[in-house]
């Protein structure tokens, strides 16, 4: 979840660094630090709290220029979120320096045996073992890269390590195992980082790192070893498709109030190219033979937080286009359950990162059992594509709040996409009906704009409400993962007790909730089609504004059935039924943004989360 940046090159290797940290703050931010190799010797500052914090201690205490270094922005796991427990850590000599992303399962063990032998760790963090072990290992063979290889085959878990050390000035090593971390290069000078929004105003190319990998990276050139010191044969390059300006805030107070306007352009951008010349639809990241997709008899949806919301809904259109019975399971809880797998299973995981512990480990899971796994996805070359079997990238570009928005979309719209592929494979959707699902979410990109010009009241009406302490969502059908994820932002970014339900279980103990003007939002389903879905969602409506809730209505325009009982009433273009969470969502996520603004909060770094979860 940390943020990592590594830097060789003609540079100032501290500028470099502190540039890619201020684009990864958004996976931690809990302390930042730097360590540079300079004048024969290493120069490293760390502060507790944000990237502005050690800037500061920078400008206080400056550290002498280098063509080598090493950053990191900070989730605490081991230790609190202090300047001690604070990344870099050093060996105590101070000649080693090293980052860590990802948890040391065996830490304590390594620990014990360190001070054993008289070494002393002055954190609690489990990086500082691994920088002990290094210079240790460094001492024996005068080859960092090889020391980097010799501790990784003794560490257990997930990590990303990136390491300097002051007797090799020119070289910066890094390795992973269940941890991201992608290479730039550049002309004369390379790159390493988390994500590639680090490095992505110096260079567009990139390097994939496999698992258990240890990457060398020079001026000339980097060397990709296994952990064993074998050289990789399988390393990918690859062109980033987007540039600086997609990871600014263009103007925006915050990212998630771009990446909310970039919804619409992100919707349409995940369609393109996906219909081939015949009108049929053509997938061709999608490399699972048509002939097992006719075998598949059960799908497993698998994921986490917003992109589980996703999957609930993926769940109502694969079961409606395919016939195919579909589970939708949270990542974190799939492989305790011993689930049933088997070569007939089709496992969908979803995740924007593509690093995702917990959804990579119930991906691996799958296949152990011998289950086919298609990925939906956004970031190209991440762990969770290279490892299943098929990917769809959703193209929504880079999400740099942590509150998740328009991946929240493009993961629908790939999840309809998949559906009706395999509706068109097994027969049981006929080509004229998949392209008037498709007209359909091709028009859904203007209907988003359609509801971003409509905003204004419900940011007035989020100002009314910042004083409440609890919000209410409540939906049917695709409106139930709708109202979980209208809760879940407002968890997120306004720190608020809020709950989504089926209102069918309404009567069934949350009624007791209701209360004297505690805010309640319905998400009421189009009155066309799924008539019986309107009118049991307006009889919820009538019994907790009954007894005394505040009734905040999203429903279709011109739906007047439900205006009477609404005390605010937000309305969004027509859509079908399984395609409303498209535009219903929309109002939720400006809702949740500006409730936490007008409460003072942090909209795009909220307490305690980062925006990749890489550890369980």
């Amino acid at each position: 979840m940390c943020g990592i940046v590594g830097y060789v090159g003609g540079r100032s290797a501290l500028d470099v660094v502190i540039s890619g940290l201020r684009r990864l703050e958004y996976r931690g931010y809990d302390s930042a630090g730097v360590a540079v190799l300079a004048d024969g010797g290493l120069a490293s500052v760390k502060k507790a709290g944000k990237l502005a914090n050690l800037e500061k201690a920078l400008d206080e205490h400056p550290v002498p220029a280098g063509p080598a270094g090493i950053g990191h922005t900070r989730w605490a796991t081991h230790g609190a979120p202090n300047d001690v427990n604070a990344h870099p850590h050093l060996d105590s000599a101070g000649r080693v320096a090293l980052v860590h992303n990802g948890i040391i399962e065996n830490f304590a063990q390594l620990r014990a045996e360190l001070e054993e032998r008289g070494r002393h760790l002055s954190s609690e963090t489990d990086t500082e073992v691994v920088s002990h072990l290094l210079a240790e290992a460094f001492s024996s063979c005068a080859d960092l890269a090889e020391a980097m290889r010799q501790v990784c085959r003794r560490l257990e878990g997930a990590f990303t390590l990136v390491a300097v050390h002051a007797d090799e000035p020119d070289l910066v090593v890094g390795a992973r195992r269940n941890s991201p971390l992608v290479v730039g290069i550049g002309d004369g000078e390379a790159f390493l980082a988390s994500d590639v929004a680090a490095f992505i105003e110096h260079t567009r190319e990139a390097v994939e790192l496999g698992q258990d990998q240890v990457v060398e990276l020079r001026r000339d050139g980097v060397l990709v070893t296994g952990f064993d010191g074998v050289p990789a044969e399988d390393v990918r390059a690859y062109h980033v498709d987007w540039d600086v300006s997609a990871a600014e805030k263009a103007g925006y107070d915050y990212f998630m109030l771009k990446e909310i306007a970039e919804q619409p352009r992100a919707v349409a951008d995940t369609l393109l190219g996906r219909i081939g010349s015949d009108g049929a639809l053509s997938l061709d990241e999608v490399r699972i033979p048509a002939a097992q997709l006719r075998e598949v008899d059960k799908i497993v949806v698998v994921a986490c937080g917003t992109a589980y919301h996703a999957g609930m809904i993926a769940k109502y259109a694969i079961e409606h286009w395919t016939r195919i019975p579909c589970e939708t399971e949270l990542a974190s809880e799939f492989r305790y359950r011993d689930p049933i797998l088997d070569g007939r299973t089709l496992v969908v995981a979803i995740s924007q990162s593509g690093e995702t512990m917990d959804t990579l480990m119930a991906l691996r899971h799958a296949r152990e059992q011998g289950a086919k796994v298609l990925a939906v996805c956004n970031t190209n070359g991440s762990t969770i594509p290279r490892e299943s079997d098929a990917v769809l990238y959703t193209h929504a570009g880079p999400e740099v709040a942590v509150a998740s928005t328009k991946a929240f979309l493009t993961q629908l719209v790939a999840c309809y996409l998949v559906a009706l592929y395999l509706g068109q494979v097994r027969g049981t959707q006929w080509g004229d009906e998949i392209a008037t699902v498709i007209r359909e979410l091709a028009d859904i990109a203007g209907a988003v704009e359609d509801v971003l010009g409509t905003m204004e009241p419900v940011r007035e009406l989020a100002r009314g409400l910042a004083g409440k302490n609890t919000v209410l969502f409540l939906g049917r059908h695709v409106g139930y993962p709708v109202a979980l994820e209208g809760a879940l932002k407002l968890k997120e970014l306004a720190y608020m007790h809020a709950e989504g339900f089926a209102a069918g279980e309404l009567k069934h103990g949350p009624i007791a909730l209701i209360e004297e003007d505690v805010p309640v939002v319905v998400v009421v389903p189009p009155p066309r089609g799924r008539s019986v879905l309107h009118d049991k969602i307006a009889s919820n409506i009538q019994e907790i504004r009954a007894r005394g809730a505040r009734t905040i209505v999203i429903a279709e325009r011109g739906d007047e059935a439900v205006r009477a009982y609404a005390d605010h009433l937000i309305e969004v273009p027509p859509t079908p039924t399984l395609l409303q969470p498209m535009v219903a969502t929309v109002p939720l996520q400006v809702f949740a943004c500006e409730l936490a603004t007008a409460r003072g909060n942090e909209v795009d770094q909220p307490r305690n989360l980062a925006k990749s979860v890489t550890v369980e």
